[in-house]
């Protein structure tokens, strides 16, 4: 899941949003998007494809498939 979690920073950090900011908009703790961020914690399919739709890529795009 490295390429997931580079990929959500890299997105997150294209927006300007922190942790923090990114975490109150999807409605999610900040703990998990640290954790998701780290590799620590694998998002569940319902939070790949919320995370997919808020920075308007593909899943396929957030899990490394494509490019």
């Amino acid at each position: 899941m490295k390429e997931f979690a580079e990929r959500l920073r890299d997105l997150r950090l294209e927006k300007g949003l922190s942790q923090r900011q990114l975490a109150k908009l999807l409605n999610v703790s900040h703990v998990a998007i640290a954790r998701w961020e780290n590799e620590t914690r694998i998002p569940n399919a319902e939070a790949i494809v919320m995370l997919a739709k808020f920075f308007s890529v593909t899943t396929d795009y957030l899990l490394g498939v494509t490019d």
